[in-house]
């Protein structure tokens, strides 16, 4: 088992599709589990952040690196 987080790779795909791929992500990760997703379409800085905040997950980082969107994210739990 992978001492890191979970990536999901998102580039190029546009909403709803990163935070559904986000949603399945969750599922599969424990109570406290950290997933990365990194994203292109800027509508994610919106929709990731409702979702956590709808679910009760955390965002632990967000960053935007050359037109990429990198979110870091912890489970609730």
């Amino acid at each position: 088992m992978s001492d890191g987080p979970l990536v999901i790779d998102a580039l190029g795909l546009k909403c709803p599709e990163p935070v559904m791929m986000l949603h399945a992500a969750v599922r599969k990760t424990a109570p406290g589990g950290h997933i990365k997703l990194l994203a292109t379409d800027p509508s994610t800085k919106r929709d990731v952040a409702s979702f956590c905040r709808f679910l009760g997950h955390e965002v632990l980082q967000e960053e935007e690196v050359d037109g990429e969107f990198h979110y870091l994210i912890a489970k609730a739990g």
